[in-house]
């Protein structure tokens, strides 16, 4: 399995709410901090998005998508002047997957996803993510288009099988955006989803994703992506934000968690798995990474299985 689809698979997200609104007029809506991911596409007309404490506002034009993943308060508006209304208030008695026309509208159509994750711990990697991923590159448009389309067609006619479907398209169109950010690099972006569009660089993570429990070291990894110690370990830092080993903990404990999350699980079996021959070497680097000791963990955790 590829780097991203191990990420996902281990996030395990799923679509909270859906929806769409076709305004016009002067509009600016706050949401507040918030848990999972956003996702929002402008299938026609423009608008601003405003992330606080993030970069200046952004024009996003017809075409765009735009991934949120920090858990920042935003806003989106016809004008980043103008004064927001709360989110809670706008959308007051909207159902979920409803589109709402706001004054005549025809100036603005956005498609909005919110995506929960079950693995609880996605904080750990979201956190390596932009605090917006803009994807506006028009290569491979055609797959995006057509599950936004197909996703609203369903949204505004609802049948048989709709919640499913929208559900799955959803998906869709949260990997197809994941994977254009990926392909459109402009040198300037951190995290590991960036990193993945340097093929040295995603060569070693895909090793690192294949192989968590081999005993890696920074010179294994630099062999495996081609370049020397020193100039492999700057490029890494420099492009996910972490340390190559940091990843590589961050990984593993990640994995050990999910594991972890099965009640039949032992804690020597989870530490095995990702590499560990000694269960205090596992417990410290679970509980720096973590926030607790696997044994905390696990027992919270299969008490909700027991549920």
């Amino acid at each position: 399995m590829d780097p991203l689809s191990d990420i996902l698979t281990i996030l395990k997200p799923r679509r909270l709410k859906t929806g769409a609104t076709d305004a016009a007029g002067d509009l600016s809506i706050r949401f507040p901090p918030h848990e999972g991911l956003y996702c929002y596409a402008i299938l026609e007309g423009t608008c601003w998005l405003t992330v606080e404490d993030g970069p200046a506002p952004m024009r996003l034009q017809a075409g765009t998508c735009v991934l949120l993943p920090s858990g920042r308060a935003f806003r989106i508006s016809s004008d980043p002047d103008l004064a927001p209304v709360d989110a809670a208030v706008f959308l007051a008695g909207r159902s979920n997957g409803e589109v709402v026309t706001y004054g005549e509208g025809g100036n603005c159509f956005v498609c909005a996803a919110h995506f929960g994750f079950d693995g609880p711990d996605s904080s750990l990697l979201l956190s390596l993510l932009p605090p917006v991923v803009h994807i506006n590159d028009e290569t491979d448009q055609t797959a995006m288009r057509w599950a936004l389309d197909r996703m609203m067609a369903e949204l505004r006619t609802p049948r048989a099988g709709s919640d499913l479907l929208v559900e799955h398209l959803s998906h869709l169109i949260l990997i197809q955006a994941l994977r254009q950010h990926l392909t459109t690099r402009d040198g300037t972006r951190v995290g590991w989803l960036s990193a993945l569009a340097d093929p040295a660089l995603a060569t070693v993570i895909a090793a690192l994703h294949a192989a968590p429990a081999r005993r890696w070291s920074v010179a294994a990894m630099a062999k495996t992506a081609g370049m020397s110690r020193t100039v492999f370990a700057l490029r890494f830092k420099a492009s996910v934000g972490v340390s190559p080993m940091e990843y590589l903990t961050r990984w593993r404990m990640m994995l050990a968690a999910d594991a972890l999350r099965q009640p039949y699980k032992t804690i020597a079996s989870a530490a095995v798995a990702v590499g560990y021959d000694s269960d205090s070497a596992f417990s410290t680097a679970f509980k720096r990474v973590m926030g607790c000791s696997p044994r905390k963990y696990h027992s919270r955790m299969s008490g909700r299985h027991s549920v």
